[in-house]
């Protein structure tokens, strides 16, 4: 899958595309922020984005013969022109995403390439649409057969759904058997996810005396709609953060495949921040530090990393599913150079378990860190007794062919519909050697320029 954009934020013109582990890197203002969450706008949406048209006779004859039978190859043909029309339409929603004008985003222009000789309708399917706990019909599809079969599971006298409804599940069933298996489900953590720790009380406060208000003033007010417009304020993926930290109480009702499978990365991720996070029955947040386990810390009360860390510490122990797309701007954010060492194990580590790690960095350890699990990644007698008496695991070491790293900078690139290459801001793939490592350039140089300053200092009066 390839993401291209135009004249998105300071990105003239930008491709790429997603590894196991993607990086974008780069200065200040340069279009990593935008990049990201024009993705996971994307990821988030496009199900409701996308448009695919069914026969009514196919209504019809589910109601007609209890049973029915849609060819999900004939669908095939047309995913060219699906997913163009459902980039054309996310594009216009992108200054919902951004919580900005439409002026900013007039010329922008937002594509998804699909290789099409991998789609394929050989994937199984199988969902059962429910009504108070009464199951009304089902949806599945076998393994290697083009058949989603629909079928009713009550008489259809006491059938309570209208024909939309009806349609609007198998549209949504064939879009997932369709692009599904290429748009991973996203999780975010946004650089304002520190600051949604804080006041997550307040905005569940503020948020139950705006409904109460609502009640009491209007009845025709719809107080789901008043607090949609509310949030348009903000940007989608600031949006989810505060959604994500209101609801832990539930949140923490279930346990996530790490939770059951891989409990040793829960407990890396508590030596990273120093202890563990904990949820009271009356949704009360602390911090318990690990050495200290009566004290009880709030989030205002908790250093900066442990509230930086947060929305990561409850994916993983509650949320997070393989095949996920776990988001994360700047995660160096207030970590001491250690923890952020160890924060690129974790991330090689996800993304050996089936977790996509997408993150944008100004931290050279973060880098470096990963350029050591690679070069580690060798099957060499030297590199085996490095690996063991620095502490690294098996399970830590990556390949370098699941990373990919994009540099945001100015480069000469030719531009869709141009003769000659332009100068522009744009993302370049950096290099990566397995042997070598990530060459990036845009922390070596600044590095390079202040060992030879310090240099010149050493050494200059002789």
């Amino acid at each position: 899958m390839k993401i291209l954009v135009k004249n998105l934020g300071e990105l003239k013109q930008a491709e790429f595309s997603l590894g196991e582990i993607t990086i974008l890197c780069g200065g200040n203002n340069t279009g990593k922020t935008y990049a990201t969450y024009a993705l996971f706008g994307f990821l988030s949406t496009w199900r409701k984005l996308f448009s695919i048209k069914i026969s009514s006779n196919y209504i019809k004859q589910l109601l007609d013969e209890g049973v029915t039978h849609i060819d999900v190859s004939e669908y095939v043909k047309q995913t060219e022109q699906i997913l163009a029309e459902g980039c054309r339409a996310y594009t216009q929603e992108l200054p919902k995403i951004f919580a900005a004008s439409a002026e900013r985003f007039k010329e922008t222009e937002f594509k998804i390439i699909l290789d099409n000789n991998d789609i394929r309708a050989t994937g199984k399917y199988d969902r059962k649409i429910r009504s108070a706990n009464i199951e009304l019909f089902s949806l599945s599809k076998q393994e290697g057969n083009d058949d989603l079969v629909v079928t009713l599971l009550v008489e259809k006298t006491t059938m309570k759904i209208s024909t939309d409804v009806i349609t609007h599940f198998i549209t949504d069933a064939l879009k997932d058997i369709l692009f599904a298996s290429f748009f991973p489900k996203p999780f975010i953590a946004s650089a304002e996810r520190t600051g949604a720790a804080i006041f997550r009380k307040e905005l569940n406060f503020a948020r139950n005396r705006l409904l109460e208000e609502v009640s009491q003033v209007n009845k025709n007010i719809d107080p789901l709609e008043l607090l949609f417009k509310e949030y348009q304020d903000y940007a989608l993926p600031v949006e989810k953060n505060v959604d994500f930290t209101r609801q832990l109480e539930t949140i923490v009702k279930d346990k996530s495949f790490i939770a059951q499978q891989h409990s040793e990365i829960l407990t890396n991720f508590a030596d990273i921040i120093g202890g563990e996070y904990t949820v009271t029955r009356d949704d009360e947040l602390y911090y318990v530090p690990k050495n200290s386990k009566k004290v009880k810390l709030t989030m205002d009360e908790s250093s900066s990393a442990v509230r930086s860390l947060l929305d990561i510490g409850f994916y993983l122990r509650h949320v997070a599913q393989r095949g996920d797309l776990l988001m994360i701007d700047e995660p160096e954010l207030n970590l001491h150079p250690e923890n952020q060492r160890r924060v690129a194990r974790l991330f090689a580590r996800l993304a050996n378990l089936e977790i996509k790690v997408f993150i944008t960095t100004h931290s050279d350890y973060i880098i470096k860190e990963l350029n050591t699990l690679m070069m580690l990644n060798h099957d060499k007698p030297h590199l085996k007794r490095i690996a063991e008496d620095e502490g690294y695991q098996s399970k830590e070491l990556i390949s370098a062919a699941k990373i990919k790293v994009y540099i945001a900078e100015k480069a000469l690139i030719q531009l869709e519909g141009g003769q000659r290459k332009t100068q522009c801001q744009t993302l370049v793939a950096a290099d990566i050697d397995p042997e070598l490592g990530i060459e990036a350039r845009s922390f070596d140089e600044t590095i390079d320029k202040m060992n030879q300053i310090q240099q010149d200092i050493v050494w200059g009066g002789d």
